[in-house]
């Protein structure tokens, strides 16, 4: 699965863009070109997935996208893997993830901080646990 959000990039009348996230709406930043825009972008969409995880919140799956203006963004590695781990654990309680792991209920917590930098080790154990596979990409 991919974590990509839509984002809406409004040219301003007096130059720049306003970017809005269609399914995180405290998520809003601007910039002066297109570039700056889309930078900001993905570091206000960044600290919405972490300040959801951190108050407890749910995390939206991205919408499709719509529309001429709409662009799609991705999270920083950090929030993007503390999301996609929550949303393959789904239900399933973070004790047994740990048990399947082989692993402590912290260590395995730590899998879904988005403050902590999990290994790719564990990423891929996690991963393999939850029926899933581990792929990286580099953009």
């Amino acid at each position: 699965m991919n974590l990509l959000y839509p984002a809406k990039f409004k040219r301003q009348p007096d130059g720049g863009f306003t970017v809005l996230f269609v399914d995180l709406p405290e998520a809003i930043t601007e910039g002066d070109t297109f570039d700056e825009a889309m930078l900001r972008a993905q570091e206000v969409l960044s600290m919405s997935l972490r300040g959801r995880i951190d108050d407890g919140q749910a995390i939206p799956l991205p919408s499709a996208l719509k529309g001429k203006q709409a662009h799609l963004v991705a999270p920083d590695a950090l929030a993007q893997s503390a999301v996609l781990l929550r949303i393959a654990r789904g239900d399933r309680p973070l004790a047994e993830l740990a048990r399947a792991m082989e692993t402590s209920w912290a260590a395995a917590q730590r899998l879904e901080d988005p403050h902590h930098w999990p290994s790719l080790k564990q990423l891929e154990r996690a991963a393999k646990v939850l029926g899933k596979r581990l792929v990286l990409s580099l953009e």
